[in-house]
């Protein structure tokens, strides 16, 4: 990696290996095949499906926040095919229990020996992708539960420890407008989640599109473009992306002016926000621009990859006032603004 923040790492430099340069150029070739696989089933999305993608490329868990009726549940079922992982999918309500999603000790009578023994029982987590549907309707045990899973890749039941298959995901969804009967997640374990994307409404066009093809008698055929064990290898290679000095002076300083009442903060930051970004926002920010880096082909992370990956990571960190609250100010205007404002010191050019 180079000091200089005039100067870009070069294709040779990532880990140094040609090993490398090869595997980043066919994430690369990926990216475009996974893409075009999941554009035969959701229809737009792009960004959405860019994040998701960075999150798994970087070993994190995602939050996918949207009414109801946007393809969140397609878009991961979809995805678990395309990367030719396992998926399993659990819905969260009120009266499930840890056991119902780790899995449980059974006792059974061996008819040899009619000796009666304890056999474990997987819950729906064993599986490479998991997707939580809305997260938030579920009681603060069993979320814990599942998010000790996200952070350990481990189960623990009774005094035995079960390991959970790699690669591990889950990405889980909750509905922003129904909130009667909803235990929302604390802000300790959202910070858990890599990004949290917003999944919009469809435009016009789109919206058409939409219509026609699930009205019809279409049935898209998925191509599988990776298997688990190459996302592990690739998950590798993304931590070897080289990044300059000042790309990671940007994250760090971008994480810094979200915290109020600081010598970095901005005006409006310690009058809208009540808690900042903690040194997680800026790790995810390095990660996260590296592996969109790489999916666009390119050898080494650029503020403008940062810039790109700062809202999804930093929308559910930064928790506003209530005075921004009661004047309609979200932690997204609150981003966008800062994002404005801090501008990179060094003016890179990307191929």
């Amino acid at each position: 990696m180079s000091n200089n923040p005039q100067s870009a790492p070069a294709a040779g430099d990532v880990a140094g290996s040609p090993d490398d340069v090869r595997l980043v150029q066919t994430l690369n070739t990926a990216y475009k095949s996974m893409t075009s696989e999941l554009g035969h089933v959701i229809v737009g999305q792009n960004k959405v499906i860019e994040q998701v993608l960075i999150a798994t490329f970087c070993r994190g868990h995602a939050l996918l926040v949207g009414v109801p009726g946007l393809a969140k549940t397609l878009l991961v079922s979809t995805l678990s095919r395309v990367l030719n992982l396992t998926f399993k999918r659990v819905q969260f309500t009120p009266d499930l229990m840890p056991s119902d999603i780790t899995g449980t000790d059974v006792l059974e009578e061996d008819r040899t020996t009619g000796k009666r023994v304890f056999r474990f029982v997987h819950g729906p987590l064993f599986a490479n992708m998991v997707l939580a549907d809305e997260i938030n309707r579920t009681p603060p045990k069993t979320q814990a539960a599942l998010l000790e899973a996200m952070q350990e890749h481990h189960v623990t039941v009774g005094e035995e420890t079960y390991a959970l298959p790699e690669p591990f995901f889950v990405l889980a969804t909750q509905n922003p407008i129904e909130q009667e009967g909803t235990y929302p997640l604390p802000e300790a374990q959202l910070d858990r989640f890599m990004f949290n994307i917003t999944v919009g409404y469809p435009t016009a066009a789109e919206e058409l599109q939409i219509l026609k093809l699930v009205t019809g008698t279409y049935q898209a055929e998925i191509t599988a473009t990776l298997s688990g064990e190459d996302i592990l290898r690739l998950q590798d290679v993304v931590r070897r992306v080289p990044m300059a000095e000042h790309v990671f002076e940007y994250a760090r300083d971008i994480a810094r002016a979200t915290r109020p009442k600081t010598p970095e903060a901005r005006d409006f930051i310690s009058e809208m926000v009540s808690w900042g970004a903690g040194p997680r926002a800026g790790i995810y920010m390095c990660l996260a621009a590296k592996a969109r880096a790489v999916l666009h082909g390119r050898y080494h992370a650029t503020t403008d990859d940062i810039r790109e990956v700062a809202l999804p990571v930093l929308r559910h960190r930064v928790i506003t006032t209530f005075n921004a609250e009661a004047a309609g100010i979200s932690s997204d205007d609150v981003v966008n603004r800062l994002l404005e404002e801090l501008q990179p010191a060094v003016e890179e050019k990307v191929a």
